[in-house]
């Protein structure tokens, strides 16, 4: 339908309680905006918006163009509203706090905590050298926790990459922007923009998705560390299916990152979702337990002189 893009809500626009003060991100299938509440509490709001079925040239009335696209929007709606609630039931720190949940503009609002730091992504871009290895293990040692909660809960997030993996201010990482509720959009329609990144994105979501399980979240998981390690994405799996030139964990980062580690990015890269770890706790278990005592740094000359001066006559 949309052939103009869709314009966000203007700023300061009062949305319910809320007041929005600037626009964070557009995508395919959303705005995420950051807004204030009459406390002056900032929280982010994702509004849900597919672009393709739905329209908002001004105002902010959202316009539905023929009976199939307006079936197939109320459809996602629905998707994106019941993903809503189950994620509100979930008060998990690395999982995004869903605080509110409402429905206006003909459209939904998904109102959720704002959190102060920087993407995994912008993280590992801002590295001149490959995040290290304590690192790794810890922020998705942690990630796993809440990615354990989200499965107990019947839910997949089918979108875990380092632009959706949040470092907060304290150094704990939180996982945002689950994309169950636009994988059901793209299912039942094709002119849709497909949802799901290359290179993170499992090979089980471009073609057999009842396929889709835990393994699938792991898939990105494993994708993700992958991308600590080279800073950038892993090759498509819809490109490695066909032939698989993705150079190996163990061989790209011997060296650099302990063979265990390595072991572990490999196993869930596997292009066989039954060669993956099969749930979030046996990966968990396999990053967490029997760490392998990091190589320690040479001293520097400064410390080797500090500690001679400082031995006993």
């Amino acid at each position: 339908m949309a052939t103009t893009k869709n314009q966000p809500l203007p700023i300061g626009y009062l949305l319910q309680d809320y007041i929005i003060t600037k626009v964070l991100s557009s995508g395919g299938f959303s705005f995420v905006y950051l807004a204030q509440d009459m406390n002056k509490n900032i929280v982010a709001i994702k509004e849900y918006m597919p672009t393709g079925l739905a329209l908002r040239e001004e105002g902010a009335t959202v316009l539905l163009g023929t009976d199939d696209d307006a079936a197939t929007f109320k459809h996602g709606l629905k998707c994106f509203f019941e993903e809503g609630l189950a994620l509100a039931k979930i008060d998990h720190r690395n999982i995004v706090r869903v605080i509110n949940f409402f429905r206006e503009n003909n459209t939904v609002y998904m109102v959720m905590q704002y959190e102060r730091g920087k993407s995994l992504q912008d993280y590992i871009l801002s590295q001149p050298e490959p995040v290290n290895e304590k690192f790794v293990r810890r922020v998705f040692g942690e990630l796993l926790n809440g990615l354990r909660e989200v499965h107990t809960q019947k839910l997949l997030h089918l979108d875990i990459k380092p632009a959706n993996i949040y470092i907060r201010l304290d150094g704990s990482p939180v996982l945002l922007d689950f994309g169950s509720a636009r994988q059901t959009l793209t299912q039942v329609q094709s002119k849709l923009s497909p949802s799901y990144t290359p290179g993170f994105a499992p090979p089980e979501q471009y073609f057999e998705r009842k396929q889709l399980g835990p393994w699938s979240d792991i898939y990105s998981v494993g994708a993700s560390m992958y991308s600590c390690l080279v800073r950038s994405a892993p090759i498509a799996a819809n490109l490695r299916v066909k032939e698989d030139t993705l150079s190996p964990a163990v061989k790209t980062g011997k060296g650099i990152y302990t063979k265990e580690l390595l072991a572990i990015i490999d196993c869930c890269l596997k292009i066989d979702y039954l060669e993956r770890p099969q749930s979030v706790f046996s990966l968990q278990k396999t990053l967490l337990e029997n760490v392998p005592p990091l190589i320690p740094k040479k001293p520097s000359l400064v410390n080797k002189i500090k500690h001679v001066l400082n031995k006993p006559l």
